[in-house]
């Protein structure tokens, strides 16, 4: 049996947030290289949301209430500002994402803001319960943002450029 409460594992969790928010920058900077299409917007909300498989577990499970208020603070407080931040541009007929060098301090800030709350949250809920809320609160601040730049994409584009 796992010792959710184990120092060890909330190391652990913490270096593994950190690991991916670094990935993340790394993957959003490269990014910028690249034309942008419907998939690349649409891919990682649908991709994340396998997640919700994790609440097949008991200990995982939190009351709806908090998995509602968690998505809905990432859906209007955590994805103002990548929305903000996120622009796109046309070059040579394909869409591109603008470089944006506020866009690394953002996630870096958003990350920084997570590690507190992650901190605080994980003293009085059991560890799985924290990563559920923090999942919910990622799930929410993506699709927001993605709705977002799927917006902004089908304005920039044309019929040909959709897909």
């Amino acid at each position: 049996m796992v010792d959710f409460d184990s120092p060890i594992l909330q190391i652990g969790s913490t270096i593994a947030m950190l690991v991916m928010a670094v990935t993340v920058i790394f993957i959003r900077m490269k990014a910028s290289h690249r034309p942008v299409t419907v998939k690349k917007i649409i891919i990682p909300p649908v991709a994340m949301s396998t997640g919700f498989l994790m609440f097949v577990e008991q200990q995982v499970r939190i009351p709806l209430w908090w998995a509602g208020a968690a998505f809905l603070v990432g859906w209007f407080i955590f994805s103002y500002p990548l929305i903000r931040s996120t622009k796109f541009e046309k070059v040579e007929g394909q869409i591109f994402m603008q470089k944006s060098k506020s866009f690394v301090y953002i996630l870096l800030g958003l990350l920084a803001v997570r590690l507190l709350l992650h901190g605080y949250i994980e003293q009085h809920i059991s560890i799985p319960q924290t990563a559920a809320l923090f999942f919910m609160l990622a799930y929410g601040m993506i699709v927001h943002w993605r709705i977002s730049m799927y917006r902004q994409y089908q304005q920039f584009s044309t019929p040909e450029a959709a897909m």
